[in-house]
C-alpha cells in the first residue's frame, strides 16, 4: 500500500496539495484561550468534547489552558486520547454490549473515566466488568433537559438510577449531565437563551433533588459551544462540554461570532470550462454538506453551487472571473465535525507556512 504523501513543514500554505484540511493554528489556540479565560472568571469548568478535533495535540493544548478533563463519544476516541496521554475522560454517551464495556474498563489501567449512562441493566453490566477487573469506574446519569434524545426525565427516575449506581460494585456515582443540542444552534439569542437557561435549571434542580436524597453530585455537565456563555452562567453547573468552538465552523459563525474560524478546506479550481463557472477538486468527499454547501473564503464573487463526489461547482462573477486552472481557493464548511472525519491529518499551519502535519487519530473511531 502507497504511503500518503506529506509536505514537509516551512511550505507555503499554497503549495500544500489538495484538498487540505487546514488548521490555522494561532486562531485555534487564541479560540482556547478564549473560552478557557471566560470560563475562570465565570468561576466554571471547561470539560472540551474531542469529538470535534478527533486528536490528542489539541486535548493537550486545552488541558494545558486550564480545562479540567476531556469529553468522548465513543470508546474509540477515549482509546485514541489516552494513548496520547490525556489522563482525565468523561464518555458523554452510553456505551452498551460486552465488548465496547471490556474496552471501557480496559482504558481505567490508565485514565480516569467516567461514562454515562441511562439504562438500568447497562448500570449492571458496566459493574459486573469493572468489578471483575478490579477496577472503578466513574458513572454519571444523563437526564434529558429537553433535546429528547438519550436521557432519563428528572425526579424520580434519575434518583432510582442514581442510587443503583452508587451501591454497585466497582462503579463510582459521579453526578449527572444534560445536553441542550436542541438550543445550540438556535440563531435568535434571546430564545437560545431562554431555553438554553431552561435545561440547565433542570438539570441542576436533578442534582439537588438527588443531594437531598444522599446522593453527593461532583459534577453536573452540560452546555456545547453555542450555550457556553448562558448554560456556563447558571449557578450549580460545574462544567461545559464545548467542542466546536476551537475551529468554529460556517453554521456557529451565523449563530454568533465570539470565536473565529480556524478550519478550512484548501482546493484547487482543475477546470474552468465556461464563463461564469469554475470546478474544484473539493466534492463532498472532502467536506460535508450535512449542514448545507460550504462558502469560498475571501474571493469576492465566487459562490459554491453544488457538489458531487470529486468536484465542487463555483459560481463565478466580477473579479472572480479571474481565477484560472491551478488556482487555490480556500472554503469554510459548514459542519467542522463531520469535515473533519474525512480526512487523516491536519495541515496546521501559522502565519501562512506548514507547521506540521498532523493525525486525526480519532478519525472514523465511531466504535
Amino acid at each position: 500500500m502507497p504511503f500518503e504523501y506529506l509536505p514537509l513543514p516551512g511550505a507555503p500554505v499554497g503549495q500544500l496539495d489538495t484538498p487540505a484540511l487546514v488548521i490555522d493554528m494561532d486562531v485555534a489556540e487564541k479560540n482556547i484561550s478564549r473560552l478557557q479565560k471566560w470560563a475562570n472568571r465565570n468561576k466554571m469548568g471547561v470539560r472540551p468534547h474531542s469529538k470535534t478535533h478527533k486528536t490528542p495535540l489539541f486535548a493537550h493544548k486545552q488541558m494545558a489552558a486550564g480545562a479540567i478533563g476531556i469529553c468522548c463519544a465513543k470508546v474509540g476516541e477515549a482509546e485514541v486520547m489516552v494513548a496520547g496521554g490525556v489522563k482525565e475522560i468523561l464518555i458523554a454517551n452510553q456505551i452498551v454490549g460486552a465488548t465496547k464495556i471490556a474496552r471501557l474498563v480496559a482504558l481505567a489501567n490508565d485514565a480516569s473515566i467516567t461514562v454515562a449512562v441511562d439504562d438500568a441493566a447497562n448500570v449492571r453490566d458496566l459493574s459486573a466488568a469493572a468489578s471483575a477487573a478490579g477496577r472503578e469506574i466513574g458513572v454519571i446519569v444523563e437526564v434529558d433537559t429537553g433535546m429528547h434524545r438519550c436521557g432519563v426525565d428528572g425526579g424520580a427516575a434519575t434518583r432510582k438510577l442514581a442510587k443503583l449506581i452508587a451501591s454497585s460494585p466497582g462503579l463510582r456515582f459521579d453526578g449527572v449531565m444534560g445536553y441542550e443540542g436542541h438550543v445550540v444552534a438556535q440563531r435568535d439569542f434571546e430564545e437560545r437563551k431562554t431555553e438554553a437557561t431552561a435545561a440547565a435549571r433542570a438539570l441542576v434542580e436533578a442534582a439537588e433533588d438527588l443531594r437531598k436524597a444522599g446522593l453527593p453530585c461532583k459534577i453536573v455537565s452540560a452546555g456545547g459551544t453555542g450555550t457556553y456563555n448562558i448554560t456556563g452562567t447558571v449557578k450549580g453547573i460545574t462544567d461545559l462540554q464545548c467542542g466546536s468552538y476551537i475551529f468554529m465552523d460556517g453554521d456557529y459563525l451565523e449563530v454568533f461570532k465570539d470565536f473565529s474560524p480556524a478550519l478550512s478546506v484548501l482546493a484547487t479550481v482543475i477546470s474552468r470550462p465556461v464563463k461564469g463557472r469554475a470546478v474544484t477538486d473539493a466534492g463532498i468527499k472532502a467536506i460535508s454538506v450535512d449542514r448545507g454547501l460550504p462558502k469560498v473564503i475571501g474571493i469576492e464573487g465566487a459562490k459554491v453551487a453544488g457538489l458531487s463526489e470529486e468536484h465542487g461547482r463555483l459560481e463565478v462573477s466580477g473579479a472572480a472571473e479571474k481565477l484560472k486552472v491551478g488556482d487555490k481557493v480556500s472554503l469554510l464548511p459548514m459542519h467542522g465535525d463531520t469535515t473533519i472525519n474525512l480526512y487523516s491529518h491536519y495541515a496546521c499551519v501559522r502565519k501562512g507556512k506548514l507547521e506540521a502535519m498532523v493525525e486525526i487519530a480519532g478519525r472514523g473511531r465511531s466504535r
